[in-house]
């Protein structure tokens, strides 16, 4: 198969298989919320917020527009753009760090939920994070 094929092909299916990964991080956090036997503070919740949010942060950006050949009108705005790309990455990384947290709070303690909470939480935020990924990786302006 010729690579711009692939490239097609991708283009088409990868909006798809990101939406799926989405889901399935989303899953395992329902599944958890609902099945634990103890409250799920709100706290456990903010790290698959803040991963999807920096998922949409990080596909805000093109990847046309971190190229050598990036050209503005209004000013030398690559660097903008590469810190917003930045500050997105940081987000996604402390969510993910978050979430790791709380996985070893919750399996430390007996008090609140279980370890399937926190485990859920980081497979929520490692989806979420790479369902963004595959989406910048697939979409296109045209």
């Amino acid at each position: 198969m010729d690579s711009n094929n692939l490239l097609a092909a991708w283009q088409v299916v990868g909006p798809g298989v990101a939406g799926a990964v989405f889901g399935a991080g989303w899953w395992f956090w329902v599944d958890a919320v609902v099945c634990s036997a103890a409250a799920v503070p709100f706290l456990h919740y903010l790290p698959g917020f803040f991963a999807s949010f920096a998922a949409l942060m990080f596909n805000a950006v093109n990847r046309e527009d971190i190229g050598d050949g990036y050209y503005s009108p209004y000013d030398d705005s690559e660097w903008r753009v590469k810190l917003w790309l930045f500050i997105s990455y940081v987000v996604s990384f402390v969510s993910l760090a978050g979430s790791v947290g709380f996985l070893v709070q919750d399996a430390l303690t007996d008090t609140g939920p279980s370890a399937w909470t926190g485990t859920a939480g980081v497979l929520q935020c490692v989806f979420v994070l790479v369902s963004g990924l595959i989406y910048w990786t697939c979409h296109s302006e045209d």
